[in-house]
């Protein structure tokens, strides 16, 4: 017998495979209760290029709970303005087997709106 965690690593290893058989450089989204963070990583998969969080101040200056869509929005903001710099404008995103809905759903409209593309 399956249990949830177990199938939300099935859904994510599925949907990484995808994205190193296209060798694209990643947006990856992880969630927890109290916070979110996203990283930006390398289409090889082995380095991590930037990363942001509600655990940075810039970030937490702005958004008192870390574990809410406002928060999760400016985090998408944060990481796509980090991308851009770096000249990363397209991206492959990454749930992380996670339901494309509520703070997922925030972070990735909100760095489609500041400029990444996926």
């Amino acid at each position: 017998m399956i249990n949830k965690k177990q199938a939300r690593l099935r859904r994510a290893r599925r949907s990484r495979a995808k994205i190193a058989q296209l060798k694209a450089v990643r947006l990856a989204v992880h969630r927890t209760n109290s916070h979110i963070y996203a990283q930006v990583i390398s289409a090889c998969g082995t380095k991590v290029l930037t990363a942001a969080s509600t655990l940075e101040k810039e970030v937490r200056a702005t958004v008192a709970n870390g574990g809410n869509v406002k928060a999760a929005e400016a985090v998408g903001k944060r990481i796509a303005a980090k991308a851009r710099q770096l000249g990363i404008e397209k991206v492959a995103f990454d749930r992380g087997g996670l339901q494309y809905h509520g703070r997922v759903k925030a972070l990735a409209e909100a760095a489609r709106e500041a400029g990444l593309k996926f």
